[in-house]
């Protein structure tokens, strides 16, 4: 985006001065025009402004604009466009979130389903040159958003996510698998799965410890998330007068999460609250940072050119005028 610089700004503080000019000039024509009353000059009341005052008024405002002219001329104003030449040794990344009915569990604020879609919205933002997918899972697994650079749809798309998009249960595994093939042929430095689950594998054709071995094959690095508090959480539980919440013990199956952490490479982290899952998501961004180089480059376009113009033609009209119209109306 162009801006406008100055090369010599202090010139502009002589800006200060033409106020006190034209505070001069109106001072000057004011005593000018003071005049002693007389009992004979009572017909000649009507002749004290001609054309020749309106103009002389006209040329010294010409003269001031002129004046501020040449000061931003001598402040040498000028556009500035800067370039960035990026290049990056990216990381594709691939968020698998659970959103089974258990993660509407209020342990977390609002609840864990929310508070991780919060949560991982600031991640994604936090890695422009990155690309990012999007893996759901609960009975079943769907990709939601494929590998994308463009952060924007993504994020709508994360915010879109609600429990109950598909059938209940938590199928670890085929979270894991799908989320392993929407990632196991890209070209990128590293290949990373965050995924993050509440509760223990109870569905799906494809066992946990299977499809982390698919993703050690690919040379994919799985960081897995236990989200939940310690003991019990008020959950969702439907009953004949609607939903209702109520305490139940919290079961993740951290050996699980671990095993498949330490087979491809990755770690196990556990989010007993909402800011220990901030912790949980900053860790992981330091753990897997891309190396960017960024080249600035800068060009400046000189812009005093047309004001001098214009301040050099005014004062060339100032001048015809004054010694020529306003010469003869003397």
């Amino acid at each position: 985006m162009n801006r406008i610089t100055f090369t010599d700004p202090n010139f502009l503080y002589l800006l200060l001065v033409v106020p006190a000019i034209i505070a001069f000039y109106v001072l000057k024509q004011h005593k000018a025009s003071a005049s002693i009353r007389m009992p004979g000059l009572k017909p000649l009341e009507k002749s004290g402004t001609t054309i020749r005052n309106y103009l002389q008024h006209v040329l010294f405002a010409v003269k001031m604009t002129a004046v501020l002219l040449l000061i931003i001329v001598l402040a040498r104003p000028q556009t500035t466009d800067k370039f960035q030449d990026v290049s990056t040794e990216g990381i594709d990344i691939i968020l698998t979130l659970d959103i089974s009915g258990s993660m509407l569990a209020r342990d977390f604020k609002p609840d864990r389903l929310e508070a991780s879609k919060a949560v991982a919205t600031e991640f994604i933002s936090g890695r422009p040159y990155d690309r990012i997918g999007l893996v759901v899972f609960s009975g079943e697994s769907f990709t939601q958003c494929p590998l994308t650079t463009d952060h924007a749809v993504l994020i709508n798309l994360l915010r879109e996510i609600q429990s109950g998009m598909i059938e209940d249960g938590t199928a670890i595994g085929m979270g894991l698998a799908n989320a392993v093939n929407r990632i196991k042929d890209s070209d990128a430095k590293s290949k990373v799965i965050i995924l993050l689950t509440d509760g223990i594998n109870n569905r799906g054709e494809i066992a946990p410890a299977t499809a982390a071995g698919i993703a050690k094959t690919y040379g994919v690095r799985v960081y897995t998330i236990g989200v939940g508090t310690q003991g019990t959480a008020p959950y969702p539980v439907q009953t004949p007068f609607g939903t209702q919440y109520q305490n139940m013990p919290v079961e993740i199956d951290e050996a699980i999460l671990k095993d498949i952490a330490q087979t491809t490479g990755g770690r196990y982290f556990r989010a007993t609250d909402n800011d220990k899952l901030v912790q949980v998501y900053s860790e992981i961004d330091k753990l897997e940072k891309s190396k960017i180089d960024v080249k600035q480059f800068t060009r400046k376009d000189e812009k005093y050119l047309i004001p001098a113009l214009i301040a050099f033609c005014l004062l060339l009209i100032e001048m015809l005028v004054r010694y020529t119209v306003l010469k003869k109306l003397t």
